[in-house]
């Protein structure tokens, strides 16, 4: 089969590679449908393990099934990469995903590929079956809408909340679009380019700034004198960080919802955050189980208007370009490889 193997943001081949052997309670999927995440470019964080074969929202089709597994040949799937083992001290507590065996589990070979084994235990927990009325593309959606979900339970959202998303690229566009949808009160979106600032309006913040425009005092002002409940940070980038600890209304969350660079740190003005403030910073990582279930409900409601953020769908052998648009972050949302065009 052919996969697209990567050794850098700018070195993906395409190559023949082994279609996968399955085993008792395994199931080999061809894959319709893969989006490219922007974790997928986080170069410093797989360069020491190349090369490899990424992809991991991924929307397919049952090809074989071995004997006594429930799904069968032809059933329409969306899958979970990650899952949880269900019993250990993290699951119990509700944090499924801090789980050792999530952390290990993982496609066979990943979904930039023609088709790859899901081992039994993703079998078991990570296949979601979809609707007729969900198509291939949406549901590349359900594992990144899963991790918004995951993250905006975590802030313990609630309607009428009022909410600043710092960075808007697909994970900001989807945590404003579901929090819209969900009856936020006011919704204020930052991005450092114009063109997310305008796709941030689109999908449901009822302002935008450029990032170098921001300041917490405009925010008071749009927002009867307040700053936000809630602060969602989907960038890496220090400044974001330090607007939005300047952001957050008393008694209000942040949530740090993706990585920065490696062995970045941050100063924290302590007193000022916290003392009398009663202001929660927390994270949220990858979506449990649950949350895929979730997020693809969500979606087969069609509540999201999800098509409308996917700007670029590829063929397997351009994927080059695709993680090129990734990487720059200008003029796209949603890119999707479609392995078998």
């Amino acid at each position: 089969m052919r996969a697209a193997v990567y050794y850098s943001n700018r070195d993906l081949r395409v190559q023949e590679v082994p279609t996968p052997k399955i085993g008792t309670g395994e199931l080999l999927i061809r894959v319709e449908a893969s989006g490219i995440c922007g974790s997928d470019v986080m170069e410093w964080y797989r360069k020491d393990r190349v090369p490899l074969i990424l992809g991991h929202e991924v929307a397919g089709v049952i090809e074989e099934a071995a004997e006594g597994v429930k799904y069968k040949k032809g059933l329409r799937v969306a899958l979970s990469h990650h899952v949880p083992c269900g019993s250990c001290h993290y699951c119990l507590g509700g944090h499924e995903t801090t789980c050792e065996t999530l952390r290990k589990t993982n496609f066979d070979p990943g979904g930039f590929c023609e088709y790859l084994r899901l081992p039994k235990i993703n079998v078991d927990s990570g296949v979601f079956p979809l609707p007729d009325s969900v198509t291939f593309e949406e549901a590349t959606f359900v594992e990144p809408l899963a991790c918004v979900l995951r993250g905006q339970h975590q802030v313990g959202f609630k309607p009428g909340k009022s909410i600043l998303v710092i960075g808007s690229g697909i994970a900001g566009l989807l945590h404003i679009h579901l929090a819209r949808v969900r009856d936020a009160g006011f919704i204020l979106a930052t991005d450092i380019l114009e063109y997310r600032v305008r796709q941030a309006k689109r999908f449901g913040a009822q302002e935008a700034f450029l990032s170098q425009e921001y300041s917490p005092e405009a925010l008071r002002k749009l927002n009867n004198g307040q700053l936000a409940d809630i602060v969602i940070v989907t960038t890496g980038a220090l400044p974001a960080l330090q607007q939005a600890i300047s952001s957050v209304e008393r008694g209000g969350t942040i949530l740090f919802f993706a990585p920065t660079e490696k062995g970045l740190k941050v100063p924290i003005p302590f007193n000022d955050l916290f003392w009398r403030t009663e202001v929660t910073m927390t994270s949220s990582y990858a979506g449990s189980p649950q949350d895929y279930q979730e997020a693809l409900g969500i979606i087969a409601q069609k509540k999201l208007q999800l098509i409308d953020m996917v700007t670029h769908r590829l063929k397997l052998d351009e994927i080059g370009e695709g993680f090129k648009l990734v990487q720059e972050a200008r003029e796209s949302i949603k890119v999707i490889i479609y392995p078998h065009k």
